[in-house]
């Protein structure tokens, strides 16, 4: 791309940063791992605003499945990966303020890297539509957080013209300086494991599954790796555009208006970054499945019974891929890796509908033994 504070070209379509001679300085070792080891392949030129984002948990959850829990990184999901680019490249272009719309953690994130780096910070949500937790982050590392009476997919149209007209820095998904940051979940995937078969991750506005498929790309592209993942998308049923085009062998999406499902970080009807998922999809001969906010959440009660703790939509992974070993298409002796979003404190409110409130009692022993 050659102007950095366009996002779309002439036709409209998105852009993506390309490198072409690359003097690559990192090893593929399992150690240091970081956002920043893979500098290289960052477009940056400027000293990054970082948190320490990257470096996140890869688990065995069981045989040859394992769980990469990106809700380990600073603001509790994989948008840290991101911000932490998009935000150094404001800087570099010398913006003054930044913006979002969003599901949540993409606010959250944000809001907490424009802090560090001294940015203003402007927030569009769907009004009653995003988990508190994700709310309180971006109010209180002081973002501008301004509720819409609609959906998110009116929410970005509007803030996009609002960056448009006010020269705010746009730190969504068609960023794409800020996918570039994403991208590392792949060489982070790598640089522990090697090249796994299949890549399984929930997709809501589907910059996630085009990033991570670029990194194993460039990858490949510079020599580091021999191999290719097969990419595999999950959206749940009541928001899930892709999976529908996926389905049908098409290449363009029709959206869903008035998406619906307790996994809130994907309930997306008409994602921005649609024509890149499905191009990695395809690419890398993977696919979408659906399933349902039961399968989600019984899904993140295995995540939790396992010892990690995720909020919904990064329990449709672990979904998604329970559905395919049912429907033959995985038979569990392949390496599969889920992609754990965001952390399971990032939505409380699921929590205590799926669990339950504390049990109350009257501060006396035996009353406390008739409910163990």
């Amino acid at each position: 791309m050659n102007n950095e504070g366009s996002y779309t070209c002439e036709c409209g379509g998105l852009l993506e940063v390309q490198f072409e001679d690359v003097d690559i300085d990192f090893k593929l070792n399992g150690r240091d791992l970081s956002v920043w080891k893979y500098r290289c392949l960052l477009p940056v030129n400027r000293d990054p605003v970082t948190l320490k984002e990257g470096g996140t948990p890869l688990y065995e959850f069981s045989r040859n499945l394992y769980v990469k829990h990106e809700g380990a990184n600073p603001s509790g999901s994989f948008k840290d990966r991101g911000m932490t680019v998009g935000v150094t490249k404001a800087l570099e272009l010398g913006k003054k303020a930044v913006a979002c719309a969003s599901t949540g953690n993409t606010s959250a994130s944000m809001a907490m890297y424009a802090a560090k780096a001294n940015l203003r910070a402007y927030v569009l949500l769907p009004s009653g539509k995003v988990a508190l937790g994700k709310v309180a982050q971006a109010l209180m590392h002081g973002a501008r957080v301004i509720a819409i009476r609609g959906n998110f997919d009116r929410a970005l149209e509007l803030v996009r013209i609002v960056c448009e007209r006010m020269g705010f820095y746009l730190l969504n998904s068609v960023n794409p300086f800020r996918l570039e940051g994403q991208k590392t979940i792949a060489f982070e995937i790598v640089d522990e494991i090697g090249v796994p078969e299949y890549v399984i991750l929930p997709v809501g506005n589907a910059g996630n599954i085009s990033a991570i498929w670029k990194g194993f790309k460039e990858l490949e592209k510079f020599g580091l790796i021999d191999d290719l993942p097969k990419m595999i998308g999950v959206q749940a049923r009541g928001a899930n555009p892709i999976y529908r085009a996926v389905r049908d062998g098409r290449y363009y999406i029709d959206p869903v208006k008035n998406p619906e499902t307790v996994a809130t970080a994907i309930r997306i009807g008409n994602p921005v970054n649609a024509r890149k998922a499905l191009r990695a999809i395809y690419e890398s001969r993977g696919t979408v499945v659906e399933v349902s906010d039961e399968e989600i959440v019984n899904a993140q009660r295995e995540l939790a019974r396992g010892g990690i703790g995720v909020e919904p939509a990064s329990a449709s992974s672990l979904a998604g891929y329970r559905r395919l070993i049912e429907e033959g298409y995985l038979n569990g002796d392949e390496v599969v890796v889920c992609i754990a979003t965001g952390h399971l404190l990032k939505d409380p409110e699921i929590v205590l509908k799926i669990c339950g409130r504390p049990i109350e009692v009257p501060a006396d022993f035996d009353e406390i033994l008739k409910v163990l």
